[in-house]
C-alpha cells in the first residue's frame, strides 16, 4: 500500500525545497515580478474592468511561470564543468521561449475578451524584470 502515498511523500519535500534552491537573485525578480503583476491587474482592473485584469494576471503569469521553469531547469542539478553549465543554460533558455510562445498563443486563441495592449504590456514588463537578475547582487 505504499504506492501512490509513498511516492507522493517522498516527492513533497523535494518540491518545497525548490523555492530555498532559488538563488538571491532569482528570488528578487521574482518578487519585483508579482510587484508588477499586481500593479498592473489594479490599473487595468481599474481603466478596463474585468477583462483588462484578467489580461494582465495573464501576462505577468506567462512571464513568471515561464521564468520558474527555466530557472529550474538550470538550476536542478549542478555543473560538473563549464560545457555542462552552458548547456544547462541553454535548454533552460529553449524551454523559457517554448514555454512564452505556447502561452501567448494559448491566451490569444482561447481568450476572445483579451485587452491585447495590457496583456502584451504586463507581458513584457514582467520579461525585462526578469532579465534584471543579472544586476542585483548576492549576498
Amino acid at each position: 500500500m505504499r504506492s501512490f502515498f509513498y511516492f507522493r511523500f517522498a516527492l513533497t519535500p523535494a518540491l518545497f525545497t525548490m523555492s530555498f534552491a532559488l538563488s538571491q537573485p532569482i528570488r528578487t525578480v521574482l518578487r519585483l515580478q508579482l510587484l508588477a503583476t499586481a500593479l498592473a491587474i489594479a490599473v487595468l482592473g481599474w481603466f478596463a474592468g474585468t477583462h483588462g485584469a484578467i489580461s494582465a494576471a495573464l501576462g505577468g503569469a506567462i512571464s513568471i511561470a515561464a521564468g520558474l521553469a527555466a530557472a529550474w531547469c538550470a538550476l536542478r542539478k549542478p555543473a560538473a564543468d563549464p560545457a555542462t553549465a552552458v548547456a544547462s543554460a541553454l535548454i533552460a533558455e529553449g524551454l523559457k521561449v517554448f514555454l512564452i510562445v505556447a502561452g501567448l498563443a494559448a491566451v490569444f486563441i482561447l481568450y476572445k475578451s483579451v485587452v491585447a495592449f495590457g496583456f502584451i504590456a504586463t507581458f513584457a514588463i514582467t520579461t525585462i524584470l526578469f532579465s534584471m537578475a543579472l544586476f542585483v547582487r548576492e549576498t
